[in-house]
């Protein structure tokens, strides 16, 4: 799909594509040249209401599966992405402007999630338990909780919700999607997909529309048991108040203010390479974006020089084009937030190196494209350094040793991921047990998150669950413990039990 030609979305409810009860919608436009890409429903809670009603009734159908045939549908849907890898990564690029390599790479863990949890099929592990009492079995089971929401970004419109679906279907609920409106194609993709791998309908159903409109109608719908949602720290705050006061499962993967630590002893040559590729790949906007970075005085200078150098390099543009490197930024809306904190910076006392402004001459005029931003003799209490900026805007703070830095990283609010460049294998120890992220990279730079391990954060980042590896199965499932009493007479756990026996 590189045409001009625009497509007009339908909700995906039931099996099929179905008209919203609402004729309000708004266009989607490609960030790299402002093209209109497809027209999306603002749809309302009546939509959520028919979406509800088919979950509630495909999965109950659903969970009677064996797990590992619901499994084959996952390991289908793997397939199917394969073959329409390179498909999905330029539509991908097109909606939200990521380069053609980094697109790829998102579809690519979108198919790893699918095999991955397909896998799940014949595990989901529960535990096996001696009981207290006589000719009695004891076990732990995992359920699914029913009907689950879930909640996406722009940023990674197909990785987060395959993180956040295919455990979810695995284990046996059925789903409503609420992507993000600016990055509705991959839901259209994805949808289909799943249709196309044989699964069933109402499992899986698409809901377009406003985090205000079709997001609280979500909250409030009582027949969705969990919401899981990955988004900013404030809207995430409001679902979780309102989600508590409905006793309702809910599961925060919100900001970051990821540090990068590089010691006197670091190659600085990797270091540097790992710090652009955090803080400029995907444009900055990523909640794994490298933002800080404590350098250790005595390689300041260089450090600066290197970086400064190397975004000399880098070349911005159209995402579609293999040759670049840095694409745009997903809206307007985004350009001005970038702007205005680097105008902050500027009046806090920073010191601007390379950057630092909206570019809109020549091939880039008609996009959404902000220079890569290197600010030095940056202090911790600076907004800059403390506030999630979601661009690529990096600030270089000095300290003194490896206590200072580790400081540092810890007293931002939020704790998603963290890094460190040494050469000292106590120090590599010592940063793994004392940054308080979630995420920890020794020798690499703060993104690179692997699909098998858990994802998430501590503080202001989530509220202690993960998207990801078998962690995420805790979202989507409940703990039932079954007694088996093979005894054939009533027995009493705790009183029963002989003293001193």
């Amino acid at each position: 799909m590189e045409t001009t030609q625009v497509k007009k979305l339908k909700n995906f409810i039931n099996g099929e594509w179905k008209e919203p009860s609402t004729e309000k919608s708004t266009k989607v436009y490609n960030p790299a040249n402002s093209e209109t890409l497809a027209e999306v429903p603002l749809s309302n809670a009546r939509d959520v209401k028919a979406a509800a009603a088919a979950a509630v009734s495909a999965q109950k159908k659903w969970a009677l599966v064996p797990a590992p045939q619901r499994a084959e549908v996952l390991y289908k849907t793997g397939l199917i992405m394969k073959e329409k890898k390179e498909h999905l990564a330029r539509l991908l690029t097109m909606e939200n402007g990521k380069v053609i390599e980094e697109a790829r790479g998102e579809v690519q863990e979108g198919i790893d999630m699918a095999f991955y949890m397909a896998g799940e099929g014949r595990r989901l592990f529960g535990q096996t338990t001696p009981s207290e009492l006589k000719d009695k079995f004891a076990m732990s089971v995992r359920a699914p909780v029913g009907v689950v929401g879930i909640i996406t970004p722009w940023n990674f419109p197909i990785a987060i919700a395959t993180w956040k679906s295919f455990p979810a279907i695995v284990a046996g609920n059925a789903v409503i999607w609420k992507p993000a409106t600016e990055t509705p194609l991959m839901a259209f993709e994805l949808a289909g997909i799943l249709h196309e791998a044989g699964l069933p309908e109402g499992v899986l159903n698409v809901v377009f529309g406003s985090g205000s409109t079709v997001g609280e109608a979500m909250i409030e719908e009582d027949v969705i048991r969990v919401i899981s949602f990955t988004g900013s720290n404030e809207v995430g705050r409001n679902i979780a108040g309102k989600c508590g006061s409905r006793l309702k499962k809910v599961s925060l993967e919100m900001g970051g203010k990821n540090g990068v630590i590089v010691m006197d002893d670091a190659d600085l040559s990797l270091a540097a390479e790992g710090i652009l590729w955090s803080a400029f790949g995907t444009s900055g906007q990523r909640c794994t974006a490298c933002s800080r970075v404590m350098v250790h005085e005595n390689v300041k200078k260089e450090l600066e020089d290197r970086l400064v150098q190397a975004a000399a390099k880098l070349t911005i543009g159209n995402g579609l084009d293999e040759s670049i490197k840095v694409g745009p930024i997903i809206n307007r809306g985004g350009l001005e937030k970038i702007q205005n904190y680097v105008d902050i910076g500027k009046s806090e006392g920073a010191k601007l190196l390379t950057g630092g402004s909206v570019m809109d001459k020549g091939a880039l005029k008609n996009g959404c494209y902000f220079a890569p931003t290197i600010f030095t003799d940056v202090t911790p209490g600076m907004r800059i350094a403390r506030e999630e900026i979601f661009g690529p805007v990096v600030s270089l703070i000095s300290v003194k040793n490896f206590e200072e830095a580790v400081d540092i990283n810890n007293q931002v609010e939020f704790g998603l991921s963290s890094s460190i460049f040494t050469k000292d294998v106590n120090k590599v120890f010592a940063a793994q047990r004392d940054l308080d992220t979630g995420i920890v990279y020794i020798n690499a730079g703060t993104t690179g998150a692997e699909i098998h391990l858990p994802f998430g954060g501590t503080k202001g980042t989530g509220n202690g669950h993960r998207d990801s590896g078998v962690a995420a199965l805790d979202v989507f499932t409940e703990w039932k413990a079954v007694y088996v009493d093979f005894s054939g007479r009533l027995q009493r756990a705790q009183i029963d039990v002989e003293e001193g026996s």
